[in-house]
């Protein structure tokens, strides 16, 4: 039985395409879509070194640091062509290093910001750096698949606060420190986000019940035009199965005062993201609109979100300060004016 056994120099032949990465995987990391790493492949001879059954692509840690030589060329302007004769090269010739491994954001962050075209993302999750190569390629399938696996792999709040968000104000500030460029790059990112965030929202049918609390209204100030927010707190109530009604950006101060009289609302919130669109007499108005008959008037509770309230002296309305934190405070509001079944 000694000599059926496998060689030694058997054994390892099986090891690069067990330990390698799928293609999605890779996509995935790098913020690229799955079609356009077999494009790739094709075109310009950036392939995998190993194929599991002849067929199906597995990538080895010499495979990835060469796509991922060949994504920071294309990000930064290089023909895709060119990069990849560059990218090969890395590998056949003198070899680049590859990046470290996750867990070590401060360094990847300061190795990227260096190259042309990258986003100073600074110390952030890795799929962070895959939606912003994605964004700066304006690789929109791409974006849509990354934007989608992270809401169902990470769920809503995870995905806006640590994905969305800080990718989001990379790009702001790249767009501020380089003339006006990349604001093609801030809109379809932007576009992308809202769109995921919409797709989120659209299973919840939930609504006020008929003789129950009021849903909660959501609204932009007056010229307040920034509702990606808004959005995300829109799509995190629906997951909660809360009744709202979204009215979205610059709602006009009669416009918002007629709907909260009409709707009932359990809550109010406003958004401003800037001290210059944050309407201090808009929020007191909006708190002390009453409905319903003599000795039985509700009032709406009024939530402020956004920077733009910051330092405003507005007491008795709440002011949380993320997601998560807006979701449990609407969330227990909703609680404590809900009929107990029952009751």
């Amino acid at each position: 039985m000694g000599e059926d056994r496998p060689t030694e120099s058997s054994a390892p032949a099986a090891r690069p395409a067990e330990a390698g990465v799928t293609t999605g995987a890779l996509a995935r990391r790098l913020g690229v879509s799955p079609t356009t790493l077999r494009s790739w492949d094709r075109r310009y001879g950036v392939g995998p070194a190993v194929r599991s059954d002849g067929r199906h692509r597995r990538w080895t840690p010499q495979d990835v640091a060469m796509l991922e030589e060949m994504c920071r060329l294309t990000s930064a302007g290089v023909p895709p062509a060119e990069a990849a004769r560059t990218a090969r090269k890395g590998v056949d010739g003198t070899p680049f290093v590859p990046d470290p491994p996750v867990g070590t954001g401060r360094v990847l962050g300061r190795q990227r910001s260096q190259a042309p075209g990258a986003l100073p993302l600074g110390d952030v999750r890795q799929e962070c750096r895959g939606l912003a190569r994605a964004a700066v390629r304006l690789d929109a399938p791409a974006m849509d698949d990354q934007l989608a696996s992270l809401v169902e792999r990470h769920g809503l709040v995870v995905a806006w606060d640590e994905v969305m968000v800080p990718t989001l104000h990379a790009v702001g500030r790249k767009w501020e420190s380089s003339g006006d460029r990349y604001v093609e790059v801030e809109h379809l990112l932007s576009w992308h986000i809202s769109r995921t965030l919409h797709r989120a929202t659209m299973p919840a049918r939930s609504d006020a019940p008929v003789g129950g609390p009021g849903p909660v209204v959501l609204a932009c100030v007056p010229g307040e035009q920034h509702s990606l927010p808004l959005q995300a707190l829109h799509a995190g109530l629906a997951e909660l199965g809360l009744p709202t009604r979204m009215f979205g950006a610059a709602v006009p101060t009669e416009a918002l005062t007629a709907a909260v009289r009409r709707l009932g609302p359990t809550a109010v919130v406003l958004w401003a993201q800037t001290r210059s669109t944050a309407d201090v007499p808009l929020a007191r108005h909006v708190a002390g609109t009453h409905w319903g008959v003599k000795g039985a008037r509700n009032h709406p509770a009024v939530v402020l979100g956004g920077p733009g309230w910051a330092g405003r002296p507005l007491r008795g309305m709440l002011r949380p300060p993320g997601l998560r934190d807006a979701l449990g405070c609407l969330g227990s509001l909703y609680d404590e004016v809900a009929p107990v079944p029952g009751g």
